[in-house]
């Protein structure tokens, strides 16, 4: 699969300079497999979540989450966040507030 991009790794493992070692590694083997959909995916990366829109990658010993868009016709990963635990924690939960918000209206 082609990655877009490894900008948003780097620039998060320059902030989280622990962050290093298992971001580069999960990007290695999600450079160099090919996944047709997301039961292929779950095999390599026994910790991803499937949230619609997105895919959610517990990397790090959950220390870390990558959250990206997946085209499996297109052969690309493409990142959106990267975060720490207690960011995605954040995050999250604006998501989720933000879908009620809508489903009110």
């Amino acid at each position: 699969m082609r990655v877009i991009s490894r900008r948003a790794l780097r620039e998060f493992w320059e902030l989280h300079p622990p962050a290093l070692e298992p971001l580069a590694t999960w990007f290695r083997v999600a450079e160099r497999t090919r996944f047709a959909d997301f039961s292929a995916l779950k095999r390599t990366f026994g910790a991803a979540d499937y949230v619609a829109p997105f895919t959610i990658f517990d990397v790090g010993g959950n220390k870390y989450r990558i959250i990206a868009s997946i085209h499996y016709n297109r052969e690309r990963i493409y990142i959106r966040h990267v975060f720490t635990h207690a960011e995605y924690d954040k995050w999250s939960g604006e998501m989720r507030r933000n879908k009620r918000r809508k489903r009110g209206n």
